[in-house]
């Protein structure tokens, strides 16, 4: 048995297949773990979500902001944007019975075996593991229940930035969405900053991006994250990985095979402008 973790999809679903074919991919034995954004941007997103939903309990994902977007779009919260070609999957006959899995998702992975946490955007440096898995435990419940659109029309917005255990009702959901989903970089004291998209070294001080602030997410952890196209899965310290490669852009997409560290990518296929 091997686990292996890939970065976002983006609807790329021909290279998808193409790197698990590179690993004899056996969803019987192996267990996939997925960073998240399995949609948009690229050209297959229902091709993508009827594959991972058809692998069942082999695969262990995250919803990234994409994935939530798409289920604000299916709610009509959100607008459809063409650039994200989600237009054949939100028209597709199993629609309903896609998207009601996909909100079923959970923002957070935890493995206490192989000491590995996944999350779309990381763990923001305020949090602590079990803070980390109470407040997507939280997010994911209004996800799951019949008042989601509620909780999707308040999604959108970058405040609160700044933890604090007494925020509460859509305030609270709000900032555990950002966390999870959208964080790149945070103030030295962990604040989010929403705004900043450049580049580490093209970053306004004293922004820094999340995983070079210290907290207390012990060390013997592995944080895995997906979201940052632009790192290209580069410059994190020992203990943190990121597997974005802007595959949609027509980088590569990545996958890290759990037990011997060793990568493998596939070229995507599709390049487009940002």
């Amino acid at each position: 048995m091997s686990t292996y973790l890939i970065g976002d999809i983006h609807g790329c679903y021909d290279e998808l297949r193409a790197l698990l074919n590179q690993v004899d991919f056996n969803p019987q034995q192996d267990q996939l773990w997925l960073t998240g954004d399995l949609v948009a941007r690229g050209p297959a997103s229902l091709d993508v979500l009827r594959f991972v939903r058809s692998l069942g309990d082999a695969v262990r994902l995250v919803l990234g902001n994409h994935d939530l977007h798409l289920l604000a779009v299916y709610a009509g919260i959100s607008r459809n944007k063409p650039k994200d070609r989600l237009t054949p999957l939100l028209e597709a006959q199993d629609v309903d019975e896609l998207l009601n899995w996909l909100r079923r998702q959970p923002l957070l992975q935890l493995d206490e075996e192989k000491k590995l946490v996944m999350a779309h955007a990381g763990i923001t440096p305020q949090w602590d593991i079990d803070t980390a898995k109470s407040c997507a435990a939280e997010v994911e419940a209004v996800l799951r229940s019949d008042t989601y659109p509620l909780f999707m029309d308040a999604m959108y917005g970058d405040m609160p930035n700044n933890w604090s255990p007494e925020l509460k009702g859509l305030a609270r959901l709000r900032f555990s969405t950002n966390a999870l989903t959208r964080m790149r970089y945070c103030f030295p004291n962990g604040q989010l900053d929403m705004i900043c998209k450049d580049s580490p070294e093209n970053a306004t001080p004293p922004l820094k991006p999340w995983f070079n602030i210290a907290g207390p997410v012990p060390h013997d952890y592995t944080v895995v994250f997906g979201h940052w196209a632009s790192l290209e899965g580069r410059g994190t310290p020992e203990g943190i990985i990121g597997l974005d490669t802007g595959c949609c852009w027509g980088g590569m997409l990545t996958m890290l095979r759990w037990e011997d560290k060793q990568r493998f990518v596939q070229q995507g296929q599709h390049k487009r402008e940002k």
